[in-house]
C-alpha cells in the first residue's frame, strides 16, 4: 500500500458499515480520502476521530444517484485534489420484495443506487483518472455474494448485483482495448453486520432471527480491499469473494 502514500481515493456511501470502515483504512495508510454520503454529518464525524491520522478525510455531501451531484463532486476532487487515483463503489441498497408483487418503487431505488450511480461514479472517475494521466488507478465494486446467485425474496437485489458482476468484466475489457493500466476489481461479500437490513425493510423479527447467523465485520471487507489495492500493478484480482465461516448460502 506504500505506492498510494498521498494518492486520492473517492469512496461512495461512507456514512457508516463498509464504506465508513474502507475510509478509515485508507485514511490510516496516509491516502487522501473523498468521502461521499447523503448523511455528511457522520462522515464529519469520522473525519474527527482521523485528524491524527497520516492521510486526510474530506467528507462531502452527495446523491451518488444524482447524475448533476456526482458531477460537481469529481469536479471538486479535480480542483481541490488534482483528481481521482481510487474510486470505490461502495453505497448500496437492498430491499425485502418479491418480483410478484414488488412494490416496483423499491425495485427502482435498487437499480438507480446499485447499478446506475455505481456506474455513473464509474465513469466520472475514469474521466478524471485520464485528464490526470493515471494508468496505474483502481476502480473497486463493492459486490456481494448475491450478484453470483439468486436469494429468495432477493431476486431484484441478486439481479442489481449481478449487474455489477457484469459490469466489472465489461469495464476489464474496455481497459484491455484501449490498452489502458487501470485496474477493476469486484468485491463479493457474505453476509455483514451493517445497516444495510434495517435499510431494506427488514422487520424486528427478521433482524432477530439472523442476529446468531454468520456474520462478517464491515472491517473484514475493508481489509478485503487493501488486499487488492496492494496487489502488484501487473496483478489483476478480478473477483474476491468474502464469506464469514460457516456461512450456509
Amino acid at each position: 500500500m506504500e505506492r498510494w502514500s498521498g494518492r486520492v481515493a473517492v469512496v461512495t456511501g461512507t456514512s457508516s458499515g463498509i464504506g465508513a470502515a474502507i475510509a478509515e483504512e485508507l485514511v490510516k495508510k496516509g491516502l487522501k480520502v473523498v468521502g461521499l454520503a447523503r448523511r455528511v454529518e457522520r462522515v464529519q464525524e469520522l473525519e474527527k476521530s482521523l485528524k491524527s491520522a497520516p492521510g486526510k478525510l474530506y467528507p462531502r455531501k452527495c446523491d451518488v444517484t444524482k447524475e448533476e451531484e456526482v458531477k460537481e463532486a469529481f469536479k471538486w476532487v479535480k480542483d481541490n485534489l488534482g483528481g481521482t487515483d481510487i474510486l470505490i463503489n461502495n453505497a448500496g441498497v437492498g430491499s425485502i420484495n418479491t418480483l410478484t408483487d414488488g412494490p416496483v418503487e423499491n425495485w427502482r431505488k435498487i437499480f438507480d443506487l446499485n447499478v446506475l450511480a455505481l456506474s455513473m461514479c464509474t465513469k466520472e472517475a475514469l474521466q478524471s483518472m485520464k485528464e490526470k494521466g493515471v494508468d496505474d488507478g483502481h476502480i473497486v465494486h463493492i459486490n456481494s455474494v448475491v450478484g453470483h446467485k439468486v436469494m429468495e425474496q432477493a431476486a431484484m437485489y441478486s439481479s442489481s448485483k449481478h449487474a455489477v458482476t457484469a459490469l466489472t468484466e465489461g469495464l476489464r475489457r474496455e481497459l484491455v482495448n484501449q490498452k489502458s493500466k487501470i485496474r477493476v476489481t469486484s468485491v463479493s461479500p457474505g453476509r455483514v453486520r451493517t445497516e444495510i437490513g434495517q435499510a431494506s425493510g427488514a422487520t424486528p423479527e427478521m433482524l432477530k432471527a439472523r442476529k446468531d447467523l454468520p456474520t462478517l465485520q464491515s472491517e473484514d471487507v475493508a481489509d478485503a480491499v487493501l488486499y487488492v489495492l496492494g496487489a502488484p500493478p501487473h496483478v489483476q484480482i478480478h473477483e474476491l469473494m468474502i464469506k464469514p465461516v460457516g456461512e450456509t448460502f
